[in-house]
Protein backbone atom coordinates (compact mmCIF):
# COMPACT_ATOMS: atom_id res chain seq x y z
CA UNK A 1 0.00 0.00 0.00
CA UNK A 2 3.44 2.26 0.71
CA UNK A 3 4.36 1.88 -2.76
CA UNK A 4 0.89 3.84 -4.51
CA UNK A 5 1.50 7.21 -3.97
CA UNK A 6 4.77 6.54 -5.19
CA UNK A 7 3.54 5.03 -8.56
CA UNK A 8 1.34 7.89 -9.00
CA UNK A 9 4.46 10.08 -8.35
CA UNK A 10 6.42 8.09 -10.83
CA UNK A 11 3.02 8.04 -13.10
CA UNK A 12 2.40 11.60 -13.21
CA UNK A 13 5.94 12.24 -13.67
CA UNK A 14 5.86 10.58 -17.05
CA UNK A 15 3.43 13.15 -18.56
CA UNK A 16 5.91 16.34 -17.19
CA UNK A 17 9.69 14.60 -18.60
CA UNK A 18 10.85 17.83 -21.34
CA UNK A 19 14.25 17.36 -22.60
CA UNK A 20 16.39 19.33 -24.82
CA UNK A 21 16.97 17.75 -27.88
CA UNK A 22 20.09 15.86 -28.16
CA UNK A 23 21.95 13.99 -30.95
CA UNK A 24 22.82 10.71 -30.37
CA UNK A 25 26.86 10.17 -30.55
CA UNK A 26 28.07 9.16 -34.04
CA UNK A 27 28.49 5.65 -34.39
CA UNK A 28 25.82 4.71 -31.52
CA UNK A 29 23.08 2.43 -31.95
CA UNK A 30 19.43 4.09 -32.50
CA UNK A 31 15.63 3.01 -32.79
CA UNK A 32 12.39 5.04 -33.52
CA UNK A 33 9.09 4.14 -31.47
CA UNK A 34 7.58 1.91 -34.02
CA UNK A 35 11.10 -0.46 -33.99
CA UNK A 36 10.59 -0.60 -30.46
CA UNK A 37 6.78 -1.28 -30.25
CA UNK A 38 7.46 -4.02 -33.05
CA UNK A 39 10.20 -5.69 -30.80
CA UNK A 40 7.89 -5.57 -27.86
CA UNK A 41 5.56 -7.16 -29.60
CA UNK A 42 1.86 -8.25 -28.38
CA UNK A 43 1.10 -9.08 -24.38
CA UNK A 44 -0.35 -7.89 -21.37
CA UNK A 45 -0.39 -4.35 -21.47
CA UNK A 46 -2.39 -4.23 -25.02
CA UNK A 47 -5.15 -6.70 -23.74
CA UNK A 48 -5.84 -4.27 -20.94
CA UNK A 49 -5.28 -1.52 -22.97
CA UNK A 50 -7.64 -3.17 -25.11
CA UNK A 51 -10.25 -4.08 -23.06
CA UNK A 52 -10.15 -0.06 -21.01
CA UNK A 53 -10.38 1.74 -24.44
CA UNK A 54 -12.36 -0.69 -25.65
CA UNK A 55 -15.12 0.09 -22.85
CA UNK A 56 -15.32 3.77 -24.58
CA UNK A 57 -16.94 2.12 -27.60
CA UNK A 58 -19.69 0.83 -24.54
CA UNK A 59 -20.46 4.11 -23.32
CA UNK A 60 -20.30 5.57 -27.11
CA UNK A 61 -22.88 3.48 -28.53
CA UNK A 62 -25.20 3.56 -25.50
CA UNK A 63 -25.52 7.42 -25.32
CA UNK A 64 -26.02 7.42 -29.36
CA UNK A 65 -28.02 4.67 -29.67
CA UNK A 66 -30.55 6.33 -26.77
CA UNK A 67 -32.29 8.07 -29.05
CA UNK A 68 -33.45 5.11 -31.23
CA UNK A 69 -35.20 4.01 -27.96
CA UNK A 70 -36.58 6.98 -26.63
CA UNK A 71 -37.84 9.07 -29.47
CA UNK A 72 -40.95 6.73 -29.36
CA UNK A 73 -41.84 8.07 -25.77
CA UNK A 74 -41.08 11.65 -26.39
CA UNK A 75 -42.65 11.72 -29.52
CA UNK A 76 -45.63 10.92 -27.17
CA UNK A 77 -44.95 13.67 -24.77
CA UNK A 78 -44.30 15.91 -26.71
CA UNK A 79 -46.48 15.54 -29.44
CA UNK A 80 -44.19 15.90 -31.98
CA UNK A 81 -44.49 15.36 -35.86
CA UNK A 82 -42.04 12.84 -37.60
CA UNK A 83 -39.48 16.07 -38.51
CA UNK A 84 -39.04 16.94 -35.08
CA UNK A 85 -38.36 12.96 -33.86
CA UNK A 86 -35.45 13.38 -37.06
CA UNK A 87 -34.30 16.64 -35.62
CA UNK A 88 -33.55 15.31 -32.38
CA UNK A 89 -31.02 12.30 -33.88
CA UNK A 90 -29.75 15.07 -36.72
CA UNK A 91 -28.89 17.70 -33.80
CA UNK A 92 -26.63 14.90 -31.90
CA UNK A 93 -24.22 14.61 -35.09
CA UNK A 94 -24.68 18.22 -35.32
CA UNK A 95 -23.08 18.75 -32.09
CA UNK A 96 -20.52 15.67 -32.70
CA UNK A 97 -19.36 17.07 -36.21
CA UNK A 98 -18.55 20.61 -34.90
CA UNK A 99 -16.48 19.47 -32.06
CA UNK A 100 -14.82 16.35 -33.44
CA UNK A 101 -12.70 19.18 -35.85
CA UNK A 102 -12.07 21.15 -32.48
CA UNK A 103 -11.61 17.78 -29.95
CA UNK A 104 -9.25 16.14 -32.49
CA UNK A 105 -6.98 19.58 -32.98
CA UNK A 106 -6.76 19.74 -29.54
CA UNK A 107 -5.64 16.05 -29.21
CA UNK A 108 -2.65 16.52 -31.80
CA UNK A 109 -1.97 19.67 -29.71
CA UNK A 110 -2.02 18.47 -26.05
CA UNK A 111 -2.05 14.86 -25.59
CA UNK A 112 -4.54 12.03 -26.57
CA UNK A 113 -5.89 10.50 -23.35
CA UNK A 114 -6.43 14.30 -21.59
CA UNK A 115 -8.94 14.97 -25.01
CA UNK A 116 -10.24 11.67 -24.09
CA UNK A 117 -11.24 12.47 -20.27
CA UNK A 118 -12.74 15.26 -21.16
CA UNK A 119 -15.04 13.81 -23.68
CA UNK A 120 -15.69 11.89 -20.80
CA UNK A 121 -16.86 14.53 -18.14
CA UNK A 122 -18.53 16.59 -21.13
CA UNK A 123 -20.59 13.29 -22.19
CA UNK A 124 -21.59 12.35 -18.81
CA UNK A 125 -22.36 15.69 -17.43
CA UNK A 126 -24.63 17.02 -20.43
CA UNK A 127 -26.58 13.51 -20.59
CA UNK A 128 -27.50 13.59 -17.18
CA UNK A 129 -28.98 16.99 -18.09
CA UNK A 130 -30.92 15.58 -20.73
CA UNK A 131 -32.91 13.77 -18.01
CA UNK A 132 -34.27 16.79 -17.01
CA UNK A 133 -35.25 18.52 -19.96
CA UNK A 134 -38.40 20.52 -19.42
CA UNK A 135 -39.16 20.54 -23.11
CA UNK A 136 -38.76 19.53 -26.55
CA UNK A 137 -36.59 22.58 -27.60
CA UNK A 138 -34.09 21.77 -23.97
CA UNK A 139 -33.57 18.02 -24.68
CA UNK A 140 -32.56 18.94 -28.59
CA UNK A 141 -29.89 21.31 -27.38
CA UNK A 142 -28.57 18.99 -24.30
CA UNK A 143 -28.34 16.08 -26.88
CA UNK A 144 -26.76 18.07 -29.18
CA UNK A 145 -23.85 18.81 -26.56
CA UNK A 146 -23.71 15.19 -25.39
CA UNK A 147 -23.14 14.58 -29.13
CA UNK A 148 -20.31 17.03 -28.60
CA UNK A 149 -18.67 14.96 -25.94
CA UNK A 150 -19.10 11.93 -27.41
CA UNK A 151 -17.18 12.89 -30.34
CA UNK A 152 -13.85 12.98 -28.31
CA UNK A 153 -14.08 9.29 -27.43
CA UNK A 154 -12.11 8.45 -30.96
CA UNK A 155 -9.23 9.49 -29.29
CA UNK A 156 -9.54 6.15 -27.54
CA UNK A 157 -9.31 4.05 -30.60
CA UNK A 158 -5.98 6.27 -32.03
CA UNK A 159 -4.16 5.28 -28.52
CA UNK A 160 -5.00 1.82 -29.63
CA UNK A 161 -3.93 2.17 -33.04
CA UNK A 162 -0.48 4.11 -31.74
CA UNK A 163 0.23 1.48 -29.43
CA UNK A 164 -0.35 -1.31 -31.54
CA UNK A 165 2.42 -3.31 -33.79
CA UNK A 166 1.48 -3.63 -37.42
CA UNK A 167 0.85 -7.16 -37.62
CA UNK A 168 -1.90 -7.07 -34.71
CA UNK A 169 -3.94 -3.51 -36.47
CA UNK A 170 -5.88 -5.57 -38.53
CA UNK A 171 -6.79 -8.26 -36.36
CA UNK A 172 -7.75 -6.03 -32.78
CA UNK A 173 -8.90 -3.31 -34.12
CA UNK A 174 -12.05 -4.69 -35.60
CA UNK A 175 -12.87 -6.52 -32.17
CA UNK A 176 -13.70 -3.26 -31.14
CA UNK A 177 -16.82 -3.50 -32.50
CA UNK A 178 -17.83 -6.32 -29.49
CA UNK A 179 -17.92 -3.13 -27.15
CA UNK A 180 -19.97 -0.96 -29.40
CA UNK A 181 -22.35 -4.34 -29.94
CA UNK A 182 -22.38 -4.42 -25.95
CA UNK A 183 -23.22 -0.93 -25.50
CA UNK A 184 -25.99 -1.40 -28.27
CA UNK A 185 -27.35 -4.25 -26.85
CA UNK A 186 -27.27 -3.05 -23.18
CA UNK A 187 -29.23 -0.19 -23.99
CA UNK A 188 -32.16 -2.32 -25.81
CA UNK A 189 -32.22 -4.34 -22.71
CA UNK A 190 -32.45 -1.84 -20.50
CA UNK A 191 -34.91 0.20 -22.48
CA UNK A 192 -37.14 -2.99 -22.48
CA UNK A 193 -37.20 -2.81 -19.19
CA UNK A 194 -36.65 0.53 -17.74
CA UNK A 195 -38.89 2.23 -20.53
CA UNK A 196 -42.24 0.50 -19.53
CA UNK A 197 -41.95 1.32 -15.71
CA UNK A 198 -39.83 4.46 -14.32
CA UNK A 199 -39.37 6.09 -18.08
CA UNK A 200 -36.72 7.74 -20.28
CA UNK A 201 -35.51 9.70 -18.36
CA UNK A 202 -34.00 6.90 -15.58
CA UNK A 203 -33.06 5.53 -18.48
CA UNK A 204 -30.81 8.28 -19.99
CA UNK A 205 -29.77 8.64 -16.30
CA UNK A 206 -28.47 4.60 -16.17
CA UNK A 207 -26.92 5.03 -19.57
CA UNK A 208 -24.63 7.46 -18.04
CA UNK A 209 -23.12 5.23 -15.40
CA UNK A 210 -20.73 3.60 -18.08
CA UNK A 211 -19.07 7.60 -18.60
CA UNK A 212 -19.06 7.72 -14.75
CA UNK A 213 -17.10 4.91 -14.28
CA UNK A 214 -14.70 5.81 -17.22
CA UNK A 215 -14.38 9.26 -15.79
CA UNK A 216 -13.11 7.26 -12.00
CA UNK A 217 -10.83 5.09 -14.03
CA UNK A 218 -9.05 7.98 -15.33
CA UNK A 219 -8.06 9.56 -12.11
CA UNK A 220 -7.06 7.12 -10.39
CA UNK A 221 -2.62 6.45 -10.37
CA UNK A 222 -3.75 3.01 -12.15
CA UNK A 223 -4.90 5.32 -15.25
CA UNK A 224 -1.40 6.13 -15.93
CA UNK A 225 -0.43 2.42 -16.12
CA UNK A 226 -2.92 1.22 -18.42
CA UNK A 227 -3.49 4.15 -20.29
CA UNK A 228 -0.51 6.04 -20.91
CA UNK A 229 0.15 9.28 -23.58
CA UNK A 230 0.82 7.32 -26.99
CA UNK A 231 4.66 7.46 -27.05
CA UNK A 232 4.42 8.22 -30.78
CA UNK A 233 2.54 11.31 -29.83
CA UNK A 234 4.96 12.22 -26.97
CA UNK A 235 8.10 11.87 -29.31
CA UNK A 236 6.40 13.63 -32.21
CA UNK A 237 5.99 17.09 -29.43
CA UNK A 238 10.22 16.20 -28.89
CA UNK A 239 9.60 14.62 -25.10
CA UNK A 240 11.17 11.80 -26.02
CA UNK A 241 12.00 11.21 -22.28
CA UNK A 242 8.66 10.79 -21.98
CA UNK A 243 8.23 8.47 -24.76
CA UNK A 244 11.06 5.97 -23.29
CA UNK A 245 9.76 5.87 -20.21
CA UNK A 246 6.88 4.88 -22.00
CA UNK A 247 8.15 1.87 -23.85
CA UNK A 248 9.85 0.53 -20.64
CA UNK A 249 6.93 0.76 -18.95
CA UNK A 250 5.66 -1.11 -21.73
CA UNK A 251 7.98 -3.80 -22.49
CA UNK A 252 7.90 -4.36 -18.34
CA UNK A 253 4.33 -5.64 -18.47
CA UNK A 254 5.12 -7.58 -21.73
CA UNK A 255 7.97 -9.14 -20.58
CA UNK A 256 9.64 -8.33 -23.13
CA UNK A 257 13.31 -6.64 -23.73
CA UNK A 258 13.83 -3.34 -25.83
CA UNK A 259 15.79 -2.61 -28.64
CA UNK A 260 19.34 -1.68 -28.12
CA UNK A 261 20.47 1.65 -28.45
CA UNK A 262 19.31 5.64 -27.81
CA UNK A 263 15.14 6.11 -28.58
CA UNK A 264 15.77 8.75 -32.26
CA UNK A 265 14.18 11.57 -31.80
CA UNK A 266 12.65 12.58 -35.66
CA UNK A 267 13.40 15.34 -37.57
CA UNK A 268 11.54 18.09 -36.30
CA UNK A 269 8.56 19.23 -38.08
CA UNK A 270 5.40 21.01 -38.56
CA UNK A 271 2.76 19.99 -36.12
CA UNK A 272 -0.65 18.41 -37.65
CA UNK A 273 -2.65 21.59 -39.40
CA UNK A 274 -5.99 21.49 -41.19
CA UNK A 275 -4.14 22.77 -44.46
CA UNK A 276 -1.87 20.25 -44.39
CA UNK A 277 -4.70 17.40 -44.83
CA UNK A 278 -5.58 19.25 -47.84
CA UNK A 279 -2.11 19.78 -49.57
CA UNK A 280 -2.13 18.21 -53.20
CA UNK A 281 0.14 15.25 -50.72
CA UNK A 282 -2.81 14.32 -49.10
CA UNK A 283 -5.50 15.91 -50.96
CA UNK A 284 -7.07 13.10 -53.03
CA UNK A 285 -6.89 10.59 -50.24
CA UNK A 286 -8.31 13.22 -47.83
CA UNK A 287 -11.28 14.17 -50.29
CA UNK A 288 -12.11 10.17 -50.88
CA UNK A 289 -11.81 9.31 -47.34
CA UNK A 290 -14.65 12.43 -46.46
CA UNK A 291 -16.58 10.53 -49.08
CA UNK A 292 -16.40 7.27 -47.78
CA UNK A 293 -17.24 8.43 -43.88
CA UNK A 294 -20.38 10.39 -44.93
CA UNK A 295 -21.55 7.43 -46.83
CA UNK A 296 -21.19 4.55 -44.50
CA UNK A 297 -22.64 7.14 -41.67
CA UNK A 298 -25.75 7.82 -43.98
CA UNK A 299 -25.63 4.27 -44.77
CA UNK A 300 -25.61 2.45 -41.00
CA UNK A 301 -27.85 5.06 -39.45
CA UNK A 302 -29.99 5.20 -41.96
CA UNK A 303 -30.36 1.50 -41.75
CA UNK A 304 -30.99 1.53 -37.74
CA UNK A 305 -33.79 4.60 -37.92
CA UNK A 306 -35.90 2.75 -41.37
CA UNK A 307 -35.91 -0.76 -39.37
CA UNK A 308 -39.55 0.10 -38.20
CA UNK A 309 -40.52 1.59 -41.64
CA UNK A 310 -39.48 -1.60 -43.07
CA UNK A 311 -40.64 -4.09 -40.47
CA UNK A 312 -44.18 -2.03 -41.55
CA UNK A 313 -43.94 -2.07 -45.41
CA UNK A 314 -43.26 -5.97 -44.71
CA UNK A 315 -46.55 -6.59 -42.97
CA UNK A 316 -48.36 -4.99 -46.02
CA UNK A 317 -46.03 -5.09 -48.88
CA UNK A 318 -48.47 -8.45 -50.04
CA UNK A 319 -51.53 -6.61 -50.39
CA UNK A 320 -52.62 -3.61 -52.88
CA UNK A 321 -54.29 -1.38 -49.90
CA UNK A 322 -52.95 -0.29 -45.95
CA UNK A 323 -53.88 -1.80 -43.47
CA UNK A 324 -57.44 -0.16 -42.54
CA UNK A 325 -58.04 0.41 -38.99
CA UNK A 326 -60.34 -0.54 -36.84
CA UNK A 327 -63.01 1.48 -36.46
CA UNK A 328 -63.58 0.22 -33.12
CA UNK A 329 -60.54 0.99 -31.84
CA UNK A 330 -61.27 4.63 -29.51
CA UNK A 331 -57.05 3.56 -27.82
CA UNK A 332 -55.11 7.14 -27.47
CA UNK A 333 -52.48 5.74 -29.87
CA UNK A 334 -55.53 5.73 -32.66
CA UNK A 335 -56.13 9.06 -31.61
CA UNK A 336 -52.96 10.57 -31.82
CA UNK A 337 -51.89 12.74 -34.32
CA UNK A 338 -48.63 12.56 -34.03
CA UNK A 339 -48.61 8.51 -34.47
CA UNK A 340 -47.89 7.61 -30.60
CA UNK A 341 -46.54 4.07 -30.95
CA UNK A 342 -44.87 2.83 -28.42
CA UNK A 343 -42.32 -0.31 -28.85
CA UNK A 344 -43.70 -3.41 -27.46
CA UNK A 345 -41.65 -6.75 -26.92
CA UNK A 346 -41.57 -7.75 -30.56
CA UNK A 347 -39.76 -4.64 -31.69
CA UNK A 348 -37.34 -4.66 -29.57
CA UNK A 349 -37.00 -8.41 -30.32
CA UNK A 350 -36.12 -7.29 -33.80
CA UNK A 351 -33.81 -4.44 -32.92
CA UNK A 352 -31.54 -7.04 -30.78
CA UNK A 353 -31.64 -9.77 -33.52
CA UNK A 354 -30.50 -6.94 -36.57
CA UNK A 355 -27.90 -5.18 -33.97
CA UNK A 356 -26.21 -8.99 -33.32
CA UNK A 357 -25.56 -8.60 -36.89
CA UNK A 358 -23.04 -5.88 -36.35
CA UNK A 359 -20.80 -8.58 -35.62
CA UNK A 360 -21.33 -11.65 -37.77
CA UNK A 361 -19.20 -10.70 -40.37
CA UNK A 362 -16.22 -10.01 -37.57
CA UNK A 363 -14.26 -12.86 -38.89
CA UNK A 364 -14.65 -12.75 -42.34
CA UNK A 365 -14.28 -8.39 -42.23
CA UNK A 366 -10.96 -9.45 -40.41
CA UNK A 367 -9.41 -11.72 -42.75
CA UNK A 368 -10.32 -9.47 -45.62
CA UNK A 369 -8.61 -6.60 -44.11
CA UNK A 370 -5.56 -8.78 -43.86
CA UNK A 371 -5.17 -10.41 -46.75
CA UNK A 372 -7.18 -8.24 -49.60
CA UNK A 373 -5.80 -5.07 -47.76
CA UNK A 374 -8.05 -2.47 -46.58
CA UNK A 375 -9.32 -0.72 -50.33
CA UNK A 376 -10.81 -3.85 -51.74
CA UNK A 377 -12.34 -5.06 -48.41
CA UNK A 378 -13.63 -1.99 -47.81
CA UNK A 379 -14.61 -1.65 -51.62
CA UNK A 380 -16.49 -5.14 -51.46
CA UNK A 381 -18.61 -4.63 -48.39
CA UNK A 382 -19.87 -1.25 -49.72
CA UNK A 383 -20.51 -2.59 -52.67
CA UNK A 384 -22.80 -5.77 -51.22
CA UNK A 385 -23.94 -2.53 -48.55
CA UNK A 386 -25.88 -1.16 -52.19
CA UNK A 387 -27.07 -4.57 -53.78
CA UNK A 388 -28.52 -5.50 -49.69
CA UNK A 389 -30.40 -1.71 -49.82
CA UNK A 390 -32.08 -2.50 -52.82
CA UNK A 391 -33.28 -6.51 -52.05
CA UNK A 392 -34.89 -4.92 -49.24
CA UNK A 393 -37.87 -3.68 -52.33
CA UNK A 394 -38.79 -7.72 -51.94
CA UNK A 395 -41.50 -8.66 -50.59
CA UNK A 396 -40.81 -10.99 -48.57
CA UNK A 397 -41.95 -12.93 -44.69
CA UNK A 398 -41.20 -11.04 -41.77
CA UNK A 399 -38.39 -13.14 -41.07
CA UNK A 400 -37.11 -12.40 -44.27
CA UNK A 401 -36.94 -8.83 -43.67
CA UNK A 402 -35.17 -9.44 -40.49
CA UNK A 403 -32.62 -11.08 -42.43
CA UNK A 404 -31.76 -8.45 -44.50
CA UNK A 405 -32.14 -5.89 -41.89
CA UNK A 406 -29.39 -8.60 -39.90
CA UNK A 407 -26.75 -8.63 -43.03
CA UNK A 408 -27.45 -4.89 -43.92
CA UNK A 409 -25.96 -4.19 -40.08
CA UNK A 410 -23.14 -6.55 -40.50
CA UNK A 411 -22.17 -4.96 -43.69
CA UNK A 412 -22.64 -1.28 -42.82
CA UNK A 413 -20.23 -2.26 -39.34
CA UNK A 414 -17.53 -4.07 -41.34
CA UNK A 415 -17.30 -0.49 -43.71
CA UNK A 416 -17.19 1.14 -40.65
CA UNK A 417 -14.31 -1.30 -39.04
CA UNK A 418 -12.37 -1.09 -42.09
CA UNK A 419 -12.26 2.38 -42.49
CA UNK A 420 -11.69 3.44 -39.19
CA UNK A 421 -8.38 1.71 -39.53
CA UNK A 422 -7.57 2.92 -42.63
CA UNK A 423 -8.09 6.46 -41.53
CA UNK A 424 -5.77 5.83 -38.36
CA UNK A 425 -3.23 4.21 -40.16
CA UNK A 426 -2.99 6.78 -43.29
CA UNK A 427 -1.88 10.16 -41.64
CA UNK A 428 1.27 11.21 -39.58
CA UNK A 429 1.16 11.13 -35.75
CA UNK A 430 1.08 14.85 -35.50
CA UNK A 431 -2.02 15.30 -37.75
CA UNK A 432 -3.69 11.42 -36.91
CA UNK A 433 -6.10 12.73 -34.41
CA UNK A 434 -6.61 15.89 -36.54
CA UNK A 435 -7.68 13.08 -39.61
CA UNK A 436 -9.71 11.10 -37.36
CA UNK A 437 -11.84 14.18 -36.13
CA UNK A 438 -12.32 16.23 -39.73
CA UNK A 439 -13.12 12.42 -40.86
CA UNK A 440 -15.72 11.96 -38.25
CA UNK A 441 -17.24 15.47 -38.96
CA UNK A 442 -17.96 14.72 -42.40
CA UNK A 443 -19.29 10.99 -40.90
CA UNK A 444 -21.72 13.16 -39.18
CA UNK A 445 -23.21 15.17 -42.08
CA UNK A 446 -24.35 11.76 -43.27
CA UNK A 447 -25.84 10.57 -40.06
CA UNK A 448 -28.12 14.05 -39.76
CA UNK A 449 -29.07 13.77 -43.35
CA UNK A 450 -30.37 9.79 -42.55
CA UNK A 451 -33.10 10.63 -39.88
CA UNK A 452 -34.81 12.68 -42.76
CA UNK A 453 -34.23 10.13 -45.40
CA UNK A 454 -35.29 7.25 -43.01
CA UNK A 455 -38.63 9.15 -41.11
CA UNK A 456 -39.43 11.22 -43.09
CA UNK A 457 -38.71 10.73 -47.26
CA UNK A 458 -38.84 6.84 -46.78
CA UNK A 459 -42.92 7.57 -45.64
CA UNK A 460 -43.33 9.36 -49.21
CA UNK A 461 -41.09 7.15 -51.89
CA UNK A 462 -40.12 3.99 -50.13
CA UNK A 463 -38.46 2.79 -53.10
CA UNK A 464 -36.76 6.21 -53.51
CA UNK A 465 -35.12 6.55 -50.41
CA UNK A 466 -33.68 3.05 -50.80
CA UNK A 467 -32.55 4.02 -54.48
CA UNK A 468 -30.46 6.88 -52.57
CA UNK A 469 -29.25 5.19 -50.16
CA UNK A 470 -28.23 1.93 -52.70
CA UNK A 471 -26.87 4.96 -54.94
CA UNK A 472 -24.31 6.60 -52.29
CA UNK A 473 -22.98 3.13 -51.13
CA UNK A 474 -21.89 2.86 -54.83
CA UNK A 475 -20.20 5.59 -54.78
CA UNK A 476 -18.62 4.86 -51.29
CA UNK A 477 -17.13 1.94 -53.16
CA UNK A 478 -15.79 3.22 -55.97
CA UNK A 479 -14.23 5.27 -53.63
CA UNK A 480 -12.87 2.59 -51.77
CA UNK A 481 -11.47 0.79 -54.59
CA UNK A 482 -9.50 4.09 -56.32
CA UNK A 483 -8.04 5.62 -52.83
CA UNK A 484 -4.15 5.93 -53.58
CA UNK A 485 -2.93 4.58 -50.50
CA UNK A 486 -2.89 0.82 -49.52
CA UNK A 487 -2.48 0.72 -45.49
CA UNK A 488 -2.05 -2.98 -44.53
CA UNK A 489 1.44 -4.04 -43.29
CA UNK A 490 2.54 -0.72 -43.74
CA UNK A 491 4.29 1.18 -40.24
CA UNK A 492 2.80 4.28 -39.04
CA UNK A 493 4.35 7.54 -39.72
CA UNK A 494 5.58 10.08 -37.38
CA UNK A 495 5.53 13.72 -38.54
CA UNK A 496 5.35 16.02 -41.61
CA UNK A 497 8.41 18.35 -42.70
CA UNK A 498 8.45 22.43 -43.02
CA UNK A 499 8.17 24.42 -44.85
CA UNK A 500 7.51 22.27 -47.99
CA UNK A 501 4.80 19.41 -48.67
CA UNK A 502 3.61 16.94 -46.26
CA UNK A 503 5.71 13.71 -46.75
CA UNK A 504 6.24 10.75 -44.69
CA UNK A 505 9.73 10.86 -42.94
CA UNK A 506 10.24 7.06 -41.61
CA UNK A 507 8.56 4.75 -39.07
CA UNK A 508 7.77 6.07 -35.32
Amino acid sequence: MATAPKEAENAIGLEEIHTERQEPPKGQKTFTVQEAVETIGFGRFHIVLFLIMGSTGVAEAMEIMLIAVVSPLIRCEWQLQDWQVALVTTMVFFGYMIFSIVLGFLADRYGRWKILLLSFLWAAYFSLLTSFAPSYIWFVFLRAMVGGGVSGHAQGLIIKTEFLPTKYRGYMLPLSQVFWLAGSLLIIGLASVVNPTIGWRWLIRIASIPSILLIRCFLTPLHFQFIPESARYSVSTGNVAAALATLRMIAKMNGAAMPEGVLKEPAKGRRGRFKDLIHPKYLRTTLQIWIIWLGIAFAYYGVILASAELLQRDLVCGSAAPPVQDPGDDSEESRSPCHCRLFGPAAYQTMIISTVGEIALNPLNILGINFLGRRLSLCITMGCTALFFLLLNICTSSAGMTGFLFMLRALVSANFNTIYIYTAEVYPTTMRALGMGTSGSLCRVGAMVAPFISQVLMSASFVGALCLFSSMCVVCAISAFTLPIETKGVALQVCITAPGAPVYLHAV
